[in-house]
């Protein structure tokens, strides 16, 4: 809908929502879907969205995000708990250990990470990862976020920066940038930001806020099997399989937009459809279940573990459905647009002003991808008009990106899968996680001026 308000007051709107959440979460103790419900039809109604309508784009924004939430969610922590009471997940973070010492064992999750963040988005990769992240902790106690973040991080670092990931190939395609280019570019950016914004300061800062293990959200306190645990290999074919997939998935589709295979060909489109990430993890899970589970316990004990892996997640969902409607109710009222005009003519310099306006848009309203595609549109006119080299495209897309990823918070729908799936309290998640995003962002913009300049 068109902005009742002009931006001073849409962002005033949004700045008292966030405020009054907080509050609510913090010091009065509501629970937090309660409080995102409730806090999101408050400032739809004062954001000025027609209150016949509130339900309607209220509802329609969390079904969106539990679309895309709760499939990967359910599939991934069922994935999880076989892996975790199997003994499969000790045995990877046994090897990922012994190959990298005990001291780098955050090195060794989050280089892990990187690896399999390629293909795999932000949500998908993190909760396949729980049970090794959740098996490495254990194993050496203190804070699961020494443990935890360098792996998030790195799902967020590739997410944010490297196509085929949708917020960096709609900007890169808004902006007519080589897709290519920015994924060769973005790799090596996302690697290094990784390492200064997320690796550094996990281990010398982050990591020593003490947040205990808690993995019920995977096994209910059941114990894992010590006894006859499977071999590395079998599990690490079973958390590659929805790899190759994904991969599979994202190379035909690339191939067919290009135009380097044809539109049509049914071996493709199979292919394309079991790289769908709830696809490929439906068929990890079916591998799992019959050649991990079945092999070690009854069927009744198997179906026992999934369905019992499926209750701790409920809040999980629902929480993070309700931070997407709030999320999605700041950006119906029309806060991108209201910012336009006055966001667009800053006077900085377009790589800068690339990095503010994605800043200013994501803390906004919460999305990424949302940040990313936004300002990239609202450039478009003026990178045309400066004309800027193919580097120096790569360059804004990494800008845009980095201003796309700071300041994760209560209107984000991640903030709250993180806060969750670790345990962790809403003071605890905006100091860690908040301040892990905007390092994470900072590096990636920092790098994107060195691009721009050598461009």
């Amino acid at each position: 809908m068109d902005p009742v308000y002009g931006s001073g007051t849409l962002l005033l709107i949004a700045a008292a929502a966030v405020a009054v959440l907080l509050v609510l979460i913090i010091v009065l103790r509501m629970h937090a879907f309660v409080a995102l419900v409730l806090v999101s039809l408050g400032t739809a109604v004062a954001a000025g969205i027609p209150v016949a309508e509130v339900p309607t784009v209220a509802i329609a924004a969390f079904g969106s995000t539990l679309g895309s939430v709760a499939l990967l969610v359910g599939l991934g922590v069922m994935i999880g708990r076989l892996l975790e009471v199997t003994g499969g997940a000790q045995v990877l973070a046994d090897t990922l250990v012994s190959r990298f010492g005990e001291k780098r064992a955050p090195l060794a999750l989050g280089v892990a990470a990187l690896l399999f963040g390629l293909p795999i988005f932000f949500d998908a990769g993190l909760v396949v990862f729980l049970p090794i992240i959740f098996s490495v902790a254990k194993r050496f106690g203190g804070s699961v976020l020494m443990y935890a973040l360098p792996a998030a991080g790195a799902f967020a670092a590739m997410h944010a920066i490297v196509p085929p990931h949708p917020g960096p190939v709609t900007a890169a395609t808004e902006l007519d940038a080589s897709i290519g280019l920015t994924l060769l570019v973005g790799v090596v950016v996302a690697v290094l930001a990784w390492i200064v914004g997320v690796y550094v300061v996990t281990t010398a800062w982050l990591g020593k806020v003490q947040v205990p293990v808690d993995d019920s959200v995977l096994t209910g306190g059941r114990a894992a099997d010590t006894d006859n645990p499977p071999a590395f290999a079998h599990v690490l074919g079973i958390l590659l399989l929805p790899l190759v997939l994904i991969g599979a998935n994202t190379v035909l589709t690339t191939l067919r937009t290009n135009g380097t295979i044809a539109e049509d060909g049914g071996l493709v489109d199979a292919l394309v459809f079991l790289g769908q990430t709830p696809v490929a993890l439906l068929i990890a899970l079916l591998v799992a279940t019959y050649t991990l589970a079945i092999r070690r316990h009854s069927r009744e004990e198997v179906e026992t573990l999934l369905n019992d892996a499926l209750g701790p997640i409920c809040a999980i969902i629902l929480i993070t459905g309700a931070g997407g409607m709030f999320g999605g109710v700041l950006r119906y009222s029309g806060i991108g647009a209201a910012l336009s005009e006055s966001l667009a003519d800053l006077g900085l310099p377009l790589v800068v002003s690339a990095f503010v306006i994605a800043t200013i848009l994501r803390v906004a309203q919460g999305s990424a991808t949302v940040a990313l595609t936004t300002t990239a549109g609202l450039l478009s006119a003026a990178v045309t008009e400066a004309d800027p080299s193919s580097l120096q495209l790569v360059a804004l897309v990494l800008a845009i990106a980095a201003g796309a990823t700071v300041l994760s918070h209560v209107n984000d729908s991640g903030f709250w899968l993180v806060s969750r799936f670790f345990g962790m309290d809403v003071k605890t998640t905006l100091r860690t996680w908040t301040v892990l995003e905007t390092t994470l962002g900072v590096s990636i913009f920092v790098l994107a001026l060195g691009v721009w300049a050598v461009g």
